[in-house]
């Protein structure tokens, strides 16, 4: 059963709840990691698109004291337009990925996400087939491990704690990315498909198109603007973004990158 019949974002189009069926895929228990891509890049001297534009977008949290002002975007101003910010520099000129390489790449594009699946043989997961292995064997629940978001008083994902966006408390233990294979899996071993970083999807973005789709193999449109994202981030949180759900769902354009967007892939 997928989808959600009260989503609390309309235009995000959760819903309706429809029954869907596929057919078999594999999916990869964590999303690609730092050490990954670089494998991928050092093979094939890709350059992210965050590499080639010389920007990505971090969160202004991030940045250190004394950091030269930048643009924020207009809608989410903790989002800051930072010069020389890619994947092998999270947070900017200054920042690196030593000691993250099991963390999730992040500043990758759905247009660098296809090039690595290229490249490794495999595609990334429609949007049905990331919700079928988030929910993990349950029905209509909104984690992969029930319904309680902490239940007995455990973490389970990584997310925003305290007051966003001025104070995180990293109560589950990270204030930025964890590890791929962070919390305890899903019923069919995936880790962390809510929280963390947003993941790529293959479908083009629609909040409409569910009751014209089939049901069995459902994709999305045929075309259109934006890419389909999954899962949420280390960033959401309930005040302006309770998207650490099974059946939540995003969009971007396939050319757009920040510091809390990745990607796993699927065959």
């Amino acid at each position: 059963m997928m989808g959600c019949e009260d989503g609390p974002y309309p235009a995000d189009g959760e819903g309706p709840v429809r029954e869907v069926t596929l057919s078999g895929f594999q999916l990869a228990a964590t999303a690609v990691t730092n050490a990954e891509f670089e494998e991928f890049a050092s093979a094939t001297g890709h350059r992210s698109e965050a590499e080639l534009f010389g920007w990505s977008f971090v969160f202004g949290g991030f940045l250190p004291e004394g950091f030269p002002p930048t643009r924020g975007a207009a809608a989410a101003p903790w989002w800051r337009q930072v010069f020389g910010a890619d994947w092998r520099h999270p947070e900017g000129p200054g920042s690196g990925i030593d000691g993250r390489g099991d963390h999730p790449v992040v500043h990758v594009s759905h247009n660098d996400a296809l090039a690595y699946c290229s490249w490794a043989g495999t595609r990334l997961p429609t949007e049905a087939e990331w919700e079928y292995a988030a929910r993990g064997g349950l029905e209509s629940m909104p984690y992969p491990w029930g319904e309680e978001r902490e239940p007995d008083g455990t973490y389970r994902m990584n997310i925003w704690r305290g007051s966003f966006p001025d104070r995180n408390t990293a109560a589950d233990g990270y204030a930025g990315t964890c590890p791929v294979d962070a919390f305890p899996p899903g019923g069919f071993g995936h880790f962390n498909m809510t929280g963390n970083v947003w993941e790529w999807c293959a479908d083009f973005f629609s909040a409409a198109f569910h009751e014209r789709v089939p049901r069995v193999d459902p994709q999305g449109p045929p075309s259109g603007d934006s890419r389909v994202l999954r899962g949420g981030s280390h960033l959401c949180h309930e005040s302006y973004c309770l998207r650490y759900r099974t059946s939540a769902r995003m969009a971007n354009t396939p050319d757009s990158s920040a510091g809390n967007t990745g990607f796993r892939v699927a065959r």
